[in-house]
């Protein structure tokens, strides 16, 4: 079964960047719009990964990595924040709060698709 990732980003054009890249890189790739849609797509689908800009129109990335993070339930999926936000501060709150990797945009297509091929291979090989 291909993984299945969310996209989440309010920019249309970054999520069908995106889903073309992962669907050729044999992904199943869904996307949400806003952190509220984020949060309940994850609760429904249980994504095996999770692409996450910050900047949103209701519940930024942060607030969303960290709900995600307190719930046993969607703790362990792995998150890779995606993001114009360039800065350190940012970057380092990102990865304080649980995201395993952070990339800031424009981004590579192909470094994308290494990046979340890396942590699935990573993912499947960690022991339930």
């Amino acid at each position: 079964m291909p993984p299945l990732i969310l996209s989440v980003d309010d920019e249309e054009d970054v999520t069908d960047l995106v889903r073309f890249h992962l669907t050729r890189a044999g992904c199943n790739v869904i996307t949400a719009a806003t952190g509220r849609e984020a949060i309940d797509l994850v609760q429904q689908r249980h994504p095996d990964l999770i692409l996450l800009d910050l900047m949103l129109p209701d519940i930024d990335g942060f607030g969303v990595c960290e709900i995600l993070r307190r719930r046993p339930d969607t703790a362990a999926i792995p998150v890779v924040i995606l993001t114009a936000w360039a800065t350190t501060d940012a970057r380092s709150l990102g990865l304080d709060l649980g995201a395993l990797d952070y990339l800031t945009k424009p981004f590579s297509p192909k470094e994308l698709v290494e990046r979340v091929q890396r942590l699935l291979s990573l993912r499947r090989s960690v022991p339930a």
